[in-house]
C-alpha cells in the first residue's frame, strides 16, 4: 500500500518580522516584502493569523477560535493569499519543526533540509588547517550537511580551496591579501579550471596572507553557494536576480579587501555555449555592461565621461588602436554604436587578417556588414552603375535632416552642403556632409546620419578628445532600438522615437537592396588565431553577432 501523503499547512517563514502600521503591516522576508494597509484592525487581526501560522499552531477550532466569525475569516483568507503571493509562508507537515534555513527559502524545506544531511563534503586545500578552509568547514557544517571531510592537495595554490560535495559539484575560494573571488558552483574539473583562468584574470596574489574578515566572507558565501547547489535552491547568483548578470555565463563573487565589500559580477570570457541575440536596445546594452566589466569584462566600457551629451551624445572607450569616440541622438545609442566597433578593433588586433562586422543581433551585423561594404566601394573609387545626383527638395523638409544640418551649420559657422546620391534604381541613397558619409532608405535618412557622423567628429575634437577612431549611429540599429517600443501618437518624425520606428520598418528592405547592390557574401566563423577566441567566447555568452566576409563576395 502506498503510505498516504503527510497532511501539511501554511506555515510563515522563518524570519519574517513584521512591523505594525498606524493602519496595516509591513512584512519583510528573505524573498520579499509586503505592506498592508487600509484598517486600523490589521495589527490585532495579525496576532490571531500569526498564531495560527506560527510553529506550533494546529488547525483553528471554530467552537474555540475567536477569529472564526465568517467575515473575520474572510479577511484572514486574504491576508493568507497575500503572504503567499510574496512567498512569506511555506507548506510544511504538521507535527515536524520548520528548518531555520531552508525554511526560509526553499519550496520544500523539509526536501531540501534531507539533501543536505545526505550530502558528504570535501574541503580540499594545500593547508587544510589554514583559516580560510576552516571556515569553510564550519560554513557548511552549520548548513546542515554532515561534517565535512578535509584533504590536503599539495597541487592547490595557497589561498585557494575547493568544496566537493558527493564528487558531482563543486565551487572554489579564493582569497589574497587584496581580494578574493568565488566560483560558480559547476563540476569538480571545470572549478578547477575556471579558479585559474579568474586568478590569472583578476591577479590574485597567491601567497599572501589571508585577511580574517576577507577569508570569513568569502568562505561563508562559498559554502552558501554549494550549500544551494546540493540543496536544488536557486544560486545566489542567478540573473533573474540581478540585471547585470547574464543568463548562460558564470556570476563570480568578486571581494576586495578595503573596504571590505563583495559583489557578484558576469565572467562573460569564460566557456559556454552561444546566447540567444538580445531583444532589444536595453537588454542589449546589459550585456554591453557585462562586456565592459571592470573586473572580468573584455572591454572598455563605452561611456559619456566628461563628454557634452547636448547637442549630441557622445561616448568614448579605449581600443588597441587608440581611443574611440562614438555619437548618437541619445547617450544610449551611442554606447551601442561604441561597444560594436570596440568589439571590431579588439577582434582585428587579435587577428591581422580579419575584418569583423560585429552586431547586437545578426540583423544588426548584417546591416552594418552591408553599409561598410557600400561605402567601401566608393572610397576605391567604384561607383554603382546607375547612381545619379538627388536634389536637396527631397531631405530639407525632414524633421531630422533639417535639425541634424542645422545644429552642424551652427557649429561650422556656415551652412553645410551635402551631396546626395540614388545608387541605382534601388531605394539606396548615399549622402555626405563636411567629409562624412552614410547609406540608407531615403535621402532625408541619408543626410541625417551622414551630418551626425560630421557632428561625432567635430564635438569630440572640440570636446579635446584626441580619438583615433569614430564611430556613429546607423539605421542597422534601428529595429533593436525600436522594439518593444510604441511612439506616441501625437508625435512626428522629429522625435527620435518615431523617426527609429520608421527606419526600422524600412531596414529589411535596404538590407535586401543593398544585398543586391554588392552582392556581399557573409559568414560566422570561429577566430583564426588562438588569442581571439577569449575574446570571441564573450561575445558568443553575449548573444552578439559577428561577421566576416565571405571570399568571392564581389
Amino acid at each position: 500500500m502506498t503510505a498516504a501523503p503527510e497532511p501539511v499547512r501554511p506555515r510563515l517563514r522563518p524570519g519574517v518580522a513584521v512591523t505594525p502600521l498606524r493602519d496595516g503591516l509591513h512584512l519583510r522576508g528573505r524573498g520579499g516584502s509586503l505592506t498592508l494597509e487600509g484598517s486600523r484592525a490589521l495589527p490585532a487581526l495579525w496576532q490571531v493569523l500569526a498564531a495560527r501560522l506560527g510553529p506550533d499552531a494546529g488547525p483553528a477550532d471554530p467552537a474555540v477560535d475567536p477569529a472564526a466569525e465568517p467575515r473575520v475569516e474572510a479577511a484572514l483568507a486574504t491576508v493568507t493569499a497575500r503572504l503567499r503571493e510574496h512567498d512569506l509562508l511555506v507548506d510544511h507537515p504538521d507535527g515536524s519543526r520548520l528548518p531555520p534555513w531552508t525554511g526560509s527559502v526553499a519550496d520544500d524545506p523539509g526536501g531540501a533540509s534531507a539533501a543536505l544531511a545526505a550530502a558528504r563534503p570535501v574541503v580540499a586545500a594545500a593547508d587544510p588547517d589554514g583559516p580560510l578552509a576552516r571556515a569553510l568547514v564550519r560554513a557548511l557544517a552549520r548548513g546542515g550537511t554532515a561534517e565535512p571531510a578535509v584533504v590536503a592537495e599539495p597541487a592547490l595554490p595557497a589561498g585557494r580551496v575547493v568544496a566537493t560535495a558527493d564528487g558531482a559539484v563543486a565551487v572554489a575560494v579564493q582569497c589574497g591579501a587584496d581580494g578574493g573571488f568565488v566560483t560558480e558552483p559547476a563540476g569538480p574539473d571545470r572549478t578547477r579550471t575556471d579558479a585559474a583562468a579568474l586568478a590569472a584574470r583578476l591577479g590574485v596574489d597567491p601567497g599572501a596572507e589571508t585577511p580574517p574578515l576577507l577569508g570569513a566572507l568569502l568562505a561563508a558565501a562559498g559554502a552558501q553557494r554549494l550549500l544551494c547547489a546540493v540543496a536544488g535552491l536557486p544560486d545566489p547568483g542567478e540573473s533573474a536576480d540581478d540585471p547585470r548578470l547574464i543568463a548562460g555565463r558564470p556570476a563570480v563573487l568578486v571581494a576586495e579587501a578595503r573596504p571590505p565589500r563583495a559583489e557578484l559580477r558576469p565572467w562573460v570570457a569564460a566557456p559556454g555555449a552561444v546566447a540567444a541575440p538580445p531583444e532589444n536596445l536595453a537588454e542589449a546594452l546589459r550585456r554591453v555592461d557585462a562586456l565592459g566589466d571592470p573586473r572580468l569584462g573584455v572591454l572598455d566600457a563605452p561611456l559619456p565621461g566628461d563628454l557634452p551629451q547636448l547637442p549630441l551624445a557622445l561616448v568614448s572607450c579605449g581600443t588597441p588602436s587608440g581611443a574611440l569616440a562614438a555619437g548618437a541622438a541619445r547617450t544610449d545609442l551611442a554606447r551601442l554604436v561604441a561597444a560594436c566597433r570596440s568589439a571590431e578593433l579588439h577582434l582585428a588586433a587579435l587577428d591581422a587578417a580579419a575584418a569583423p562586422v560585429v552586431g547586437a543581433d545578426p540583423g544588426h551585423a548584417l546591416g552594418r556588414a552591408l553599409r561598410r561594404a557600400v561605402l567601401g566601394r566608393a572610397v576605391l573609387g567604384r561607383s554603382v552603375e546607375g547612381d545619379r545626383t538627388v536634389s536637396e527638395t527631397a531631405w530639407r523638409d525632414h524633421p531630422q535632416a533639417a535639425h541634424w544640418c542645422g545644429v552642424l551649420a551652427r557649429r561650422l559657422g556656415r551652412r553645410p552642403s551635402p551631396v546626395i546620391h540614388r545608387l541605382s534604381a534601388e531605394q539606396v541613397y548615399l549622402a555626405q556632409v563636411e567629409g562624412a558619409r552614410a547609406v540608407e532608405a531615403t535621402p532625408a535618412d541619408a543626410v541625417a546620419h551622414a551630418a551626425l557622423a560630421a557632428l561625432t567628429r567635430l564635438l569630440a575634437r572640440d570636446a579635446g578628445l584626441t580619438a583615433a577612431h569614430h564611430a556613429a549611429l546607423s539605421g542597422a540599429a534601428a529595429p533593436l532600438a525600436a522594439a518593444g517600443r510604441t511612439p506616441a501618437a501625437w508625435t512626428d518624425q522629429g522625435w527620435t522615437d518615431r523617426w527609429l520606428a520608421g527606419l526600422a520598418d524600412r531596414e529589411a528592405d535596404l538590407q535586401a537592396a543593398l544585398l543586391r547592390l554588392t552582392g556581399l557574401r557573409t559568414a560566422r566563423r570561429p577566430p583564426a588565431t588562438p588569442a581571439a577566441r577569449p575574446f570571441a567566447d564573450a561575445l558568443d555568452g553575449c548573444g552578439f553577432t559577428v561577421l566576416v566576409i565571405a571570399e568571392g563576395s564581389r
